[in-house]
């Protein structure tokens, strides 16, 4: 069976493993299971994950892409890892503040300071 075609770009780079979409709008609800099933394999991987997404690509969320992000952040902090998010456009990131969702995620500007943010 050929495995799908991965929607995500990883790196790894001093311990942080950071992961970039490769689609400009995340709403399609088979789109936004597979990228969560392949983050969480991401997570299971390490003991104590250090994650960090990048939305330098993303012009579009849907709800349920917000739903799977939480879930991936209870993931994480159950492995006792760490998550930033980082780059995320403007209109996206007013969506956060209305759904009080940056102050459940540590969110940076740039992936370079989320980066040198990992204790």
């Amino acid at each position: 069976m050929a495995q799908a075609e991965s929607r995500l770009r990883v790196s790894d780079r001093d311990g942080v493993t950071t992961v970039e979409f490769v689609d400009r709008n995340i709403l399609d609800e088979a789109n936004i299971q597979a990228i969560s099933e392949e983050i969480s394999a991401l997570i299971d991987r390490s003991e104590s994950p250090k994650l960090l997404i990048s939305f330098s690509n993303v012009d579009h969320l849907s709800s349920a892409a917000l739903g799977a992000l939480i879930t991936i952040n209870h993931r994480v902090r159950d492995r006792e890892g760490q998550l930033r998010l980082a780059n995320i456009d403007p209109q996206i990131y007013e969506v956060f503040v209305i759904t009080r969702l940056n102050k459940l995620f540590e969110i940076h500007d740039t992936a370079d300071e989320a980066t040198a943010s990992f204790a």
